[in-house]
């Protein structure tokens, strides 16, 4: 069986805690593609070049225990723009979201360029300051020292970033179905997501 799930969405609003639950629902393989660019942000920060960053990714460098941290995210959304980071990474994911056995991938471009015939399609979203309680709650909770106002300015500021660039801005596909997780639990939130992806594995037989 090959079935794509593409599932999209701004920082912190849920996705990859859906992405991974979906893929445990259905057994498929999960790919959280912010990974790849958190990665290449990574190698930047200890000075090399993005292009180059991006051509010599590893697998190691994927799970590496340090690339959730704040200056790591920012990282991530500076290489995201430039077009040749983008294009390095592309044929890795969509040979990934091919494979056998089904596969869901998350980001911010997976439904509209990466996979744009994928199967189902979902765009996970959540207001700017519920997603800032968020990530605020989890970075204080690994010991970093920000501020409700800081992490929030981060917040608009990744999002301003990823929507209006012009390399694979971020934005719901056309036939996406969106996920308003503002005042979803994890539980409903993932209900929703089974449910909207089980009709279209329904209608693909």
């Amino acid at each position: 069986m090959r079935f794509t799930i593409a599932i999209d969405g701004p920082a912190a609003a849920g996705k990859g805690t859906i992405s991974k639950g979906v893929a445990a629902h259905f057994g498929f393989a999960h790919l959280d593609t912010g990974l790849l660019y958190r990665a290449v942000g990574r190698r930047t920060l200890l000075g090399e070049q993005p292009k180059t960053a991006a051509l010599a990714l590893l697998p190691e460098d994927l799970n590496r225990d340090d690339l959730r941290t704040a200056e790591v995210a920012q990282a991530a959304s500076r290489v995201a723009v430039v077009p040749e980071v983008r294009a390095a990474l592309l044929d890795f994911q969509r040979a990934f979201a091919r494979r056998a056995g089904g596969a869901v991938l998350d980001g911010r471009d997976i439904g509209t360029v990466i996979c744009p015939n994928a199967e189902a399609k979902l765009f996970v979203t959540a207001s700017a300051e519920v997603r800032a309680e968020r990530r605020y709650l989890e970075l204080t909770g690994n010991g970093s020292q920000v501020t409700r106002d800081q992490v929030l300015a981060d917040v608009k500021e990744r999002d301003a970033r990823d929507m209006e660039r012009s390399e694979a801005p971020l934005k719901p596909a056309l036939d996406a179905v969106t996920i308003d997780t503002s005042s979803l639990s994890i539980t409903d939130a993932l209900r929703l997501a089974i449910e909207q992806i089980q009709l279209k594995i329904s209608v693909a037989g």
